[in-house]
C-alpha cells in the first residue's frame, strides 16, 4: 500500500514474530479507538473525555508508524512517501472538526496495510523454506571408519557422511557407497524418487528415502545448491523489472503533483467562496482519492508472487525482468542433446529373431553387465525397466573397438557392432533381421554366426519434450527451433518425433553457430534459448532470456542463464512461460484498475462533494483488490514431475 512496504518487499527483510506482533496490536488499538467514537456518535452518547481519549489513541496509533516512516524516507532518501499522503489528510479532517472521518482513514489504512504485509509474506516464504529444510548436523565418516556427528558447516570437500533412511543431505556431494532412492522434489521439483547409485549426484536437503549411502562432500555448505538457489531467489526479489520500476518512479513523482495539487485545490476551493474548513475537508478528499498506492503496489504484488511461485516448482528467475522478457518472447530456440533429449544412450528399438525379447534382453544385459561402456549401460537400464533378471554370464573379455565376447549355460555368446558381426561371418545373417539400420548405432547379439537379435541405441526424446513443445506453441510462441551438432540424419530423426519441421531443424552446428542463429532470431523478436549451461553459455548470454536445463548441479547454468530450471523436466519451461504470460496480464489489470479507480475518485472529489469515508474505502479497496489479484498466481505454481 505504501512505498515504505514497497521498498520492503524488494529489500525482503526477515518478518520476526515481535515485528509481526506490533503491527496487530498497533492496528488493533487503531480499531478500538475508531470503535469508541463510532459508538459515541450512533449509539450512545459518551463522556467527551473518554471519546478525545479514544480518538487520541486511534491517531497515535494509526498515524505515528506511517509518520516516522514517511519522515525516515523523506530525510534519509529525499522521498516524499505516499505514507505522508495519508496522515496529512487525517490530520487535516482532525483540523476541520472531521476527526472521526479522519481516524476511518487511519484504521482502513493500518487494515490494509496489515494485511497486505500478512499477504505478501507468503511471498516470501520461498527463500524461508529453502532455509529450513537445511539440516544442521551430519554424520561424518572418519578415515578408521568411525562416526561422528557434527556441523554441517564444518563440513569440507573430500569428506565422507553417512546417510541414514530418512535423513536429508547434509550437502551436495556423490555417492560412493550404497543404492537408493532420493526425493528431489525440494530441489529439482522431480515428484517421482530417483534412484542412486556410485557415482549419482546428489544435492543438499534432498530426502534418503530407503537405504543407506556413504556420500563424498564435493561442495562446501557455503556454495551447495540450496545455498546458490536462496542467492539467486532472494537477488531475483529485490532485482526490479521494468513496470516494477515504473511504478516506483510513478509513485514517487506523483506523491510531490498530489501534494502541490491538494494545496492547489484548497486554495480553488476558496476561490470558490468554500469555507476555509469545507476547503480543507475537499483538499483532504482529493489528497486520499489521488494518492497512487494502488499503482505502486499493483506491479510487485504479481512480481513477487510470480517469482516464489516458480522458485517452489524448482524454476529459478534472475529477477522481474526476466520474467517479464519470458512472457514477450514469441521465439525459442533449443538445443537438442540434454535438453530436448536426456543425453545418454537408451535402447531406441530390437529386432529379435526368434521373438522372445525377454529372453533376448536377459542375455544381453548379463553379457553387457561386466561393461562400463554407456551402450551397455543403457542396455542394462533397458532390462531393469523390463524387471529382467540379467542371464548369468562368465568369462567376458572385451573385444576393443567392436565388443565383448562370454559365455552362457549353452556357450559362447557375443556382443557388438558391424565389425563384430563381420568377423563372426553373421553379416548376411545382420543384414536379413535389419537391413536398414540408418543412422542408429546397432548392439548385435549372436552365437557364431547365428544372429539373435539387435538393439537400437541412440539418443531418445525426453518424454515430456513433446508435450512441451505443444503447449509453448498453443501458449502462442510463434517459431521453435532446434540446433544441435550431430549429423542431419540424428538430427531429423529427433526433430521430426517431435513435430518440428525440417526448415526448424538446424543441425551440423557449433557453438559460434548457435550464437549466430540466436542472432538471427532476435533480429525478427525476442528469442528465448534453452540449452545444458555447459557448452551453450555463449547462446545462453546472447538470447534475450537464456535458459538452463537442469541447473542444479551446475554453477554454468545458474551463471550463464537468467531462468534455471532445476529439474531435467521439459514440463517445467511450459510451465514457466505459462505463469510468466499469467504474471503480464496481471500487471496490465492491476494498472488498468488502479489507475481507473484513481481517476473515478478523483473526478468525485473535484465535481461531486465525494465525502472522506467514501475515499478511503475506494482507495484502501482499491489498494487491497490489487495485492490479491497479484497473490493468485501463488496458487498457480510450476508442475512438479
Amino acid at each position: 500500500m505504501s512505498t515504505t512496504v514497497v521498498h520492503s518487499q524488494s529489500q525482503l527483510p526477515q518478518e520476526h514474530g515481535s515485528e509481526a506482533n506490533a503491527d496487530v496490536i498497533l492496528t488493533g488499538l487503531t480499531v478500538a479507538g475508531l470503535a469508541v467514537a463510532i459508538f459515541d456518535a450512533f449509539a450512545m452518547p459518551l463522556p467527551p473525555a473518554a471519546v478525545l481519549a479514544a480518538l487520541a489513541v486511534a491517531y497515535l496509533a494509526g498515524g505515528l508508524p506511517p509518520l516516522a516512516n514517511a519522515l525516515k524516507e523523506l530525510f534519509g532518501k529525499g522521498v516524499l512517501d505516499i505514507d505522508l499522503l495519508m496522515v496529512v489528510a487525517a490530520v487535516a479532517a482532525a483540523v476541520v472538526g472531521a476527526a472521526m472521518e479522519g481516524a476511518v482513514l487511519l484504521a482502513l489504512f493500518s487494515i490494509a496495510g496489515t494485511l497486505e504485509h500478512r499477504a505478501m509474506g507468503r511471498a516470501r516464504h520461498a527463500v524461508e523454506a529453502l532455509m529450513q529444510l537445511r539440516p544442521d548436523t551430519a554424520l561424518r565418516l572418519g578415515p578408521d571408519g568411525a562416526v561422528t556427528e557434527v556441523a554441517v558447516a564444518n563440513l569440507v570437500p573430500g569428506d565422507r557422511v553417512v546417510l541414514r533412511p530418512g535423513a536429508r543431505v547434509p550437502v551436495d556431494g556423490k555417492v560412493v557407497d550404497g543404492e537408493g532412492r532420493l526425493d528431489e522434489a525440494t530441489v529439482t521439483g522431480e515428484s517421482h524418487p530417483m534412484k542412486k547409485g556410485p557415482g549419482a549426484a546428489v544435492f543438499e536437503a534432498c530426502v534418503n528415502l530407503d537405504s543407506v549411502l556413504t556420500i563424498e562432500v564435493t561442495r562446501g555448505l557455503n556454495d551447495s545448491t540450496v545455498a546458490r538457489m536462496i542467492r539467486l531467489v532472494t537477488e531475483a526479489q529485490a532485482a526490479k523489472a521494468p513496470s516494477e520500476r515504473f511504478s516506483d518512479w510513478f509513485g514517487q513523482t506523483y506523491t510531490v503533483a498530489v501534494l502541490v495539487g491538494a494545496i492547489l485545490a484548497y486554495f480553488g476551493f476558496r476561490l470558490f467562496d468554500y469555507e476555509p474548513e469545507h476547503a480543507l475537508y475537499h483538499a483532504a478528499t482529493l489528497l486520499v482519492a489521488a494518492s497512487p498506492c494502488a499503482v505502486v503496489i499493483s506491479v510487485p504484488a504479481a512480481i513477487l508472487s510470480a517469482l516464489s511461485a516458480a522458485a517452489r516448482g524448482g524454476v529459478l528467475f534472475k529477477g522481474g525482468a526476466a520474467l517479464e522478457r519470458l512472457a514477450a518472447v514469441k521465439s525459442f530456440a533449443f538445443d537438442k542433446t540434454g535438453t530436448l533429449t536426456t543425453g545418454r544412450a537408451e535402447v531406441t528399438g530390437l529386432q529379435v529373431a526368434d521373438g522372445d525379447e525377454h529372453g533376448f534382453i536377459a542375455l544381453l544385459a548379463g553379457l553387457e553387465a561386466h561393461s562400463e561402456h554407456p551402450i551397455a549401460d543403457a542396455i542394462r537400464r533397458a532390462a531393469l525397466a523390463r524387471d529382467l533378471v540379467p542371464v548369468l554370464v562368465t568369462g567376458v573379455r572385451a573385444l576393443p573397438s567392436e565388443g565383448i565376447v562370454g559365455s552362457d549355460a549353452l556357450g559362447e555368446v557375443w556382443a557388438g557392432n558391424d565389425r563384430l558381426v563381420q568377423r563372426m561371418g553373421a553379416t548376411e545373417a545382420a543384414q536379413a533381421l535389419a537391413a536398414d539400420h540408418g543412422e542408429d548405432t546397432m548392439v548385435w547379439l549372436g552365437r557364431g554366426a547365428q544372429v539373435l537379435g539387435a538393439v537400437r541405441v541412440a539418443d531418445a526424446a525426453r518424454e515430456t519434450s513433446a508435450q512441451a513443445l505443444a503447449s509453448l506453441r498453443k501458449g502462442g510462441v510463434r517459431q521453435i527451433v532446434m540446433m544441435t551438432g550431430d549429423r542431419r540424419a540424428v538430427a531429423l530423426r529427433i526433430g521430426r518425433d517431435l513435430g518440428f519441421a525440417d526448415d526448424d531443424i538446424a543441425s551440423d552446428l557449433m557453438a559460434a553457430d548457435k550464437v549466430k542463429l540466436v542472432e538471427k532470431l532476435s533480429a525478427e523478436g525476442a528469442v528465448a534459448f534453452v540449452g545444458d549451461g555447459v557448452n551453450d553459455a555463449a547462446a545462453l548470454a546472447r538470447a534475450d532470456v537464456g535458459i538452463a536445463m537442469g541447473a542444479a548441479g551446475s554453477e554454468v547454468a545458474l551463471q550463464a542463464a537468467d531462468v534455471a530450471l532445476m529439474a531435467e523436466d521439459m514440463g517445467q519451461l511450459a510451465d514457466a512461460h505459462r505463469l510468466s504470460r499469467k504474471a503480464a496480464a496481471i500487471i496490465k489489470q492491476n494498472l488498468a484498475f488502479a489507475l481507473g479507480a484513481m481517476l473515478v475518485l478523483v473526478t468525485g472529489g473535484l465535481f461531486f462533494e465525494l465525502p472522506l469515508p467514501l475515499a478511503v474505502i475506494g482507495h484502501e479497496g482499491g489498494t487491497l483488490l490489487v495485492v490479491l489479484n497479484g497473490l493468485r498466481l501463488l496458487a498457480d505454481p510450476i508442475r512438479k514431475g
